[in-house]
């Protein structure tokens, strides 16, 4: 059990660091895509139009800190032997890590898909992603990693 606990804690931690490195460095990367989308030809407000922003809403921050503290929680209960919430929560997240992490691990496909086709999506991904710390790509990954095979594979230790 304390390796699913693990898994949890971890993906709890995730969905601390991720959001507060997105307000802290978000703005200056949405003033990059700005700058790179000008540098393209086109106005600002393309990126608007099609809600593109690389920094964290208010809303995005209070979800994440709801799931970390959730996660944190559930690996409490994991540990003390009540499993019960991770075999519902487990599945949630798995589908959750499939619907909607993989728009943070393959920004420019998503990025690609929601501009004109003009766009130079890998360019303006790049230049918002040149304002975040380097490490931050690992961690994005990590919480895809936890949220999906972790799920699985604390699924397996709770059913052994």
């Amino acid at each position: 059990m304390t390796l699913a606990a693990t898994v949890q804690f971890l993906v709890a931690a995730t969905f601390v660091v991720i959001p507060l490195v997105g307000s802290r460095f978000g703005p200056g990367a949405q003033r990059a895509a700005e700058a790179e989308i000008q540098r393209q030809g086109h106005c600002v407000g393309v990126l608007k139009q099609h809600k593109i922003d690389f920094g964290a809403s208010r809303a995005s921050l209070v979800i994440a800190f709801g799931i970390a503290a959730c996660f944190a929680v559930i690996g409490v209960f994991t540990l003390t032997g009540h499993e019960t919430a991770s075999w519902v929560v487990q599945p949630i997240m798995f589908v959750l890590g499939c619907v909607i992490m993989p728009g943070e691990v393959f920004t420019t496909r998503y990025v690609r898909a929601a501009l004109p086709r003009e766009v130079d999506a890998a360019a303006l991904v790049r230049a918002a992603g040149s304002e975040f710390p380097l490490w931050t790509r690992y961690v994005i990954a990590a919480r895809f990693a936890l949220a999906t095979a972790g799920s699985v594979l604390v699924c397996i230790i709770l059913a052994t």
